[in-house]
């Protein structure tokens, strides 16, 4: 990301302003299902809205600038608001990923269908690219990102348990690990993705 903001400052003003909306699509979608479940904290607390400086994370933020990946600033839910804790965690957490898929499907059918020109097109392969690309990073299963809340309700109740315990002393630290560049300057979340990634982007694209 820092090479792109040397090499070409349109192009990285344009990733900005897609990963910016990406965000606060994602993390309204939490809020939009949080509340749908019965608990309002996220209203009271104006998370409730599209605007990303209400979702924005400062460390997920530039984590994705300089490494591609990051998150934004969890969304808040009331265990004790859900009829099912663990189910409608897993529902809340799911509901981020689910919003970019769904906006990387819809500027797909644009760029196929050639809506708007070259610079829509443009536009649009840099939104489903950031859109796939944060949607598989937080559909890992390690705390913080949704898919540790995903991959909880799925496993049996004892096995819930212990990896609950696991994440939750050390899932920052193992996501750190991943997000690190070592070797070549890649990160063990880059080459687990980067795969993936490519895979979704030739369906979308």
């Amino acid at each position: 990301m820092l090479n792109l903001l040397a090499q070409n400052p349109i192009a990285f003003l344009i990733f900005m302003a897609g990963l910016l909306l990406s965000i606060s699509i994602h993390e309204f979608a939490h809020c939009f299902i949080t509340d749908k479940l019965g608990d309002p904290t996220p209203r009271i607390k104006g998370r409730l809205t599209l605007n990303p400086l209400a979702h924005l994370d400062p460390v997920g933020t530039l984590a994705i600038i300089l490494t591609g990946f990051g998150w934004g600033k969890p969304a808040p839910y009331d265990p004790y608001n859900l009829k099912e804790p663990v189910r409608d965690a897993a529902l809340i957490a799911a509901a981020g990923p689910a919003s970019n898929l769904l906006i990387a499907t819809l500027f797909s059918i644009l760029v196929k269908l050639g809506v708007g020109g070259d610079f829509v097109a443009l536009f649009a392969v840099q939104l489903i690219f950031i859109n796939v690309s944060l949607a598989l990073f937080n559909l890992i299963p390690v705390y913080p990102l949704d898919g540790g809340k995903i991959m909880r309700a799925i496993l049996p109740q004892q096995a819930s348990l212990e990896y609950e315990d696991i994440m939750e002393h050390y899932g920052t630290v193992i996501l750190i690990m991943m997000i690190f560049p070592w070797v070549g300057g890649q990160s063990a979340m880059s080459a687990l993705l980067s795969p993936m990634i490519n895979t979704l982007l030739k369906i979308f694209i």
